[in-house]
């Protein structure tokens, strides 16, 4: 067994491999490095590698972390804010949490709701922080230190029901979801990146996270305020403008540049 230097740019998944064995792995072109380490191992930046190098096409790809919780900011771009009935000058983000039961990993399966609960399912294509270490009460300038690393994440949300109900939780919390990966890229800067959704190949939403409204590290100081951030916690930090109906059939895919690309399908 060897341990790997942690560089500063990193891209990792966690996998299932043919005999069902699931590991996390550092991503080299079209390999990945099979890793002995778990995700606490790695958050402190215990690597290693057991020597097993896989193909990326013959394994199934998980969602990149297993969190606690998955918080969601809404309303954290303006014209976002807009289009969907919101405040576009929020001085806090308008905040609800995802169940860990609407999450599914790249490739995985939308299912829409029967059409008697639901008939405007949308989605929306986000940067996700996923959290390296404990954080209570977090100044803001020490906030990006509490990052591990980027992944994607599509805010899958039954619009007709977040219009009409008291508070969101039904309209975003049915099974499926919650599409988070294909996996973490460590050493990046989340303020900076650009997020380009695309419906079966057209672009629906382009946007960048330096349009925000709300920065990311306010929004880590100020939710660490309100709960103790753990390893693994996935901040989703909202979506820029663009949000469109899908229907069975339809291909989403979410692309953030420095990550990659979150591809899932709508049944």
């Amino acid at each position: 067994m060897q341990v790997l230097p942690k560089t500063r740019t990193q891209k990792i998944v966690r996998y299932q491999n043919q005999q069902g064995r699931i590991y996390y792995g550092i991503v080299e072109d079209d390999l990945i490095l099979q890793l002995s380490s778990d995700f606490s191992d790695l958050v402190n930046e215990e690597i290693k590698y057991d020597g097993v190098k896989v193909k990326w096409s013959e394994v199934k790809i998980l969602e990149p972390v297993k969190p606690s919780k998955v918080v969601n900011f809404g309303w954290t771009y303006a014209e976002h804010a807009k289009e969907t009935g919101g405040q576009a000058d929020l001085k806090e983000p308008f905040l609800f949490l995802k169940p860990t039961s609407s999450l599914i990993p790249d490739q995985g399966k939308v299912l829409l709701p029967p059409s008697d609960l639901t008939h405007q399912v949308e989605m929306e294509g986000e940067v996700a922080l996923v959290i390296g270490k404990r954080g209570r009460n977090i100044k803001e300038e020490d906030a990006l230190d509490y990052v591990f690393g980027c992944t994607i994440f599509n805010d899958v949300t039954a619009r007709d029901l977040t219009r009409t109900d008291p508070q969101f939780t039904r309209g975003k919390g049915f099974d499926t979801f919650g599409p988070l990966g294909p996996c973490i890229v460590t050493g990046i800067d989340p303020t900076n990146l650009r997020i380009v959704t695309m419906l079966n190949g057209k672009v629906v939403q382009d946007g960048n996270t330096n349009q925000m409204s709300l920065s990311i590290p306010f929004l880590i100081s100020w939710i660490s305020q309100v709960m103790t951030l753990e390893p693994g916690d996935v901040l989703a930090t909202g979506s820029p403008s663009g949000s469109c109906p899908m229907k069975s059939g339809d291909l989403v895919e979410v692309e953030v540049e420095q990550i990659g690309k979150l591809c899932n399908f709508v049944e």
